[in-house]
């Protein structure tokens, strides 16, 4: 039996308040408290080493998660044509080099003139770059770390053959870590450095105490929303790059 005309129409205001009401009581809610802030965990430093050289790899000296210190070796090329090649530039630089003492032995007897003697002048400079690039590629050849850090990716295999340019490790600097997160703009005139918060992270359950250790020059105008970087007041063995969680912070507007 359906209900009478005026019953449905009762019940379509009804359904209709119900879908609208949840809105409403959105926009008359207070402003987001300071512990719904996100925040994201990243290394202080971190960099993807890219080949400098196409070659051959030789075995690879570390893996994944390993620590490694700065200037470790983490991989090796087949570096013979490498070292070939810088082998002839240093034996260019010393023809070069003998031929303008006796350039300049001959000028002094006037069997030469002062034209010759600046291109056996010119002939070493060219010779002592042509050192100096070979030299360079040839070092190349090893792959070490930029600073202490911990392996977070490998891309290749032991005796892959790459090109120039092929992405090789990802390393996380071994050290203090940041916290990154975005708070709104409003917020700005309460916030300064050394600003102590409490962060909560997902992967631990647990809260650590951290302050304000920089603040972005510039605000998102699209977004009102001002970038902060904190530090942990202590280091935590437990707490790595790309663990997340929400952060308090205090003085700020509830």
């Amino acid at each position: 039996m359906r209900p009478p005309r005026h019953e449905a129409g009762r019940l379509a205001v009804v359904a209709v308040l119900a879908v609208v009401s949840p809105c409403a009581v959105a926009a008359d809610a207070p402003p987001p408290s300071p512990g719904d802030i996100r925040v994201l965990v990243t290394a202080a430093l971190e960099t993807t080493l890219s080949s400098q050289m196409a070659g051959t790899l030789g075995d690879l000296r570390t893996s994944l998660g390993t620590r490694v210190e700065r200037r470790a070796l983490l991989a090796q090329f087949d570096c013979a044509e490498a070292q070939a090649r810088a082998k002839v530039a240093v034996a260019e630089l010393g023809m070069a080099r003998q031929n303008l003492t006796a350039k300049q032995g001959m000028r002094k007897l006037n069997a030469v003139g002062d034209v010759e003697v600046a291109q056996a002048e010119t002939d070493v400079e060219k010779a002592t770059g042509a050192r100096s690039l070979a030299t360079t590629q040839a070092g190349y050849c090893q792959v070490r770390a930029p600073f202490a850090a911990r392996i977070a990716k490998v891309y290749v295999k032991p005796f892959q053959t790459v090109a120039e340019g092929t992405p090789l490790f990802d390393l996380v600097s071994d050290g203090d870590l940041k916290i990154r997160l975005n708070v709104p703009s409003p917020w700005l005139a309460r916030l300064k450095e050394d600003l102590p918060i409490h962060v909560r992270l997902l992967e631990t359950g647990k809260t650590y105490p951290a302050h304000i250790s920089a603040i972005n020059a510039r605000v998102d105008a699209v977004a009102q929303t001002i970038e902060l970087e904190a530090r942990f007041d202590e280091p935590h063995a437990e707490v790595r790059p790309g663990m997340s969680g929400v952060a308090q912070l205090p003085g700020t507007p509830p």
